[in-house]
């Protein structure tokens, strides 16, 4: 089964990130909440009115891709 290799490389926290790139870190959560490539895990969009739990994790190149995203060109 192919893979691209995104489960096997450095999987960033939204905390370490929000340290490497001085956000706070649910700024980075709701950065990466709906980028392809995150692993997402726990309860989301609960019904019962209590809070979500979710966990990210995201990946080395995800992350190098929504920094070359967001980072405006000179032009």
């Amino acid at each position: 089964m192919p893979h691209d290799g995104t489960a096997f490389e450095y999987q960033f926290t939204p905390r370490e990130l929000a340290e490497l790139w001085k956000f706070d870190e649910s700024t980075i959560r709701r950065m990466f909440m709906d980028e392809p490539g995150v692993l997402i895990y726990g309860k989301e969009k609960r019904r019962d009115g209590r809070r979500d739990y979710v966990t990210l994790r995201i990946p080395e190149s995800v992350a190098r891709r929504v920094y070359e995203r967001k980072t405006r060109r000179a032009g």
